[in-house]
């Protein structure tokens, strides 16, 4: 079988290729540009194209598929040729959606905590060596690649994604997959630049929920109004309605505690009130495929979390700093509540970076109202250039104070001098929260913080 992937170099795709490789296919690829981690990963796995670019000659009719990533173009050369020699062309999601036909599938959507119940959920399959092959959009511990695919795991978990399939599919992902078991975690209007109204947006996810397989299952957040408005609407459909609110907990020394039916304590790893009500999602797929609350719970006290999602880059006895995916209005309220909560005794320094489409839209910032309220203090950091990229007008820094209506808000557009403020007012006794989709124009954040607060041994 040989699978060829147009824009080979993606997160997304970089990983199918490799999964494919590891299933014994012949893969081949290219892209106009690949960037790291994915090019030394594909280098690894010998998927590394000799020749940066595309190059019709590389399409044959001996490929049997060819996978078209969201980075190319419909007049991309290759896929030119592909459909005159009337190649098979999938987009990334399809093409996983034919990877697990005989499987049952379990999706994750919402607007925020996909990534980490997909996560929390491989985790405890994992721990109870259950096969399964999975897409998950972010790297996880324990695990080699973001997608795996096997012929013999009766399950696929995927993470259920709104955005579009490809330049030719104009679906979003999620409703290519056909789960067996589906789960929405909550919804908050994003990618305004698809779905330019709310109503538009709500509706991807009411598709999501009509193409459950009869006979399924929807697992969903019932402290979410949207989210328990629109499961209503199916409660006359041949599916299973699962809903879900948070969990009893506690916060005792910094440390999150939850407990099972049984009164039973468990310590956790992560803490937020969203990662809770993450866990109780992902603890009633698990129950659905077989596996008690007890055994859920002592695997998921060792669950660590996804990359960029709450994780710890320094810790000493006065601070402590994280960096998180939080992007989205909803995303950055529930990541700097959850670390208020959790250490409310220190000083909470929030820094956000606009980098999406949405965030820097001058209507979509006025959701911003309101989320950095749990900030001791706070600063908003965006580059103009990505205004320009996006071809987005420009957005005055005032414009900025406003929508977010937080006091002392500081707005940076030089990334220099956002980091030069923080070296030279060095605090004590705080944590520093760092939120964004993007990298602060690739700045290593683990080695900043670790050198501003390096205490060097005696």
């Amino acid at each position: 079988m040989h699978v060829h992937f147009i824009a080979i170099g993606g997160s997304a795709m970089h990983n199918l290729a490799i999964a494919l490789h590891l299933k014994g296919y012949k893969v081949s690829g290219s892209d106009d540009e690949i960037f790291e981690p994915s090019k030394s990963r594909l280098k690894k796995h010998g998927l590394l194209p000799e020749k940066t670019g595309w190059n019709p000659d590389s399409i044959s009719s001996k490929i049997d598929a060819v996978i078209l990533g969201m980075h190319a173009k419909a007049n991309n050369p290759e896929l030119i040729k592909a459909k005159e020699l009337g190649l098979k062309i999938f987009s990334y999601p399809e093409y996983l959606y034919e990877q697990s036909k005989n499987k049952t599938r379990i999706v994750i959507g919402g607007s925020h905590g996909k990534t980490t119940i997909t996560a929390m959920i491989l985790h405890v399959l994992n721990y109870c060596n259950i096969a399964a092959d999975y897409m998950v959009g972010a790297q996880l511990d324990g695990f080699d690649v973001m997608v795996k695919l096997s012929n013999n795991a009766k399950y696929m978990v995927l993470e259920g994604d709104e955005y579009l399939s490809s330049a030719l599919d104009k679906r979003p992902k999620f409703h290519l997959y056909k789960p067996d078991i589906a789960l929405i975690s909550g919804i908050a209007w994003d990618h305004i630049n698809v779905f330019p109204t709310y109503k538009m947006y709500i509706d991807q996810f009411r598709k999501f929920i009509d193409i459950i397989k009869p006979d399924g299952r929807l697992i969903y957040c019932n402290s979410d109004s949207e989210v328990k408005k629109l499961a209503s609407e199916f409660s006359n459909k041949n599916i299973k309605l699962l809903p879900y609110e948070y969990p009893d907990y506690s916060l005792e020394n910094n440390k999150t505690i939850v407990y099972d039916n049984n009164n039973n304590k468990y310590e956790l790893t992560i803490f937020g009130k969203h990662n809770l009500l993450n866990l109780n999602g992902a603890r009633l797929i698990c129950n659905e495929i077989g596996i008690n609350n007890e055994v859920f719970f002592d695997a998921i006290k060792h669950f660590k979390g996804a990359s960029k999602r709450l994780e710890m880059i320094f810790s000493n006895n006065s601070i402590i700093a994280f960096k998180d995916f939080a992007h989205a209005p909803s995303k950055i309220l529930a990541t700097t509540s959850a670390v208020k909560e959790q250490f409310p005794d220190k000083k909470l320094y929030a820094f956000v970076e606009l980098h999406t489409y949405s965030s820097l839209n001058k209507d979509f910032l006025l959701h911003y109202k309101g989320t950095l309220e749990k900030a001791d203090k706070a600063f908003v950091y965006y580059n103009p250039h990505t205004l320009k990229i996006k071809k987005l007008p420009p957005v005055d820094p005032e414009y900025i104070k406003r929508s977010f209506d937080k006091n002392n808000l500081e707005v940076f557009t030089d990334s220099t001098l956002l980091f030069n403020k923080i070296k030279n007012n060095k605090t004590d006794n705080a944590c520093l929260l760092f939120m964004s989709s993007g990298s602060f124009d690739g700045v290593n954040l683990e080695k900043f913080i670790n050198n501003l607060y390096h205490k060097p041994s005696k």
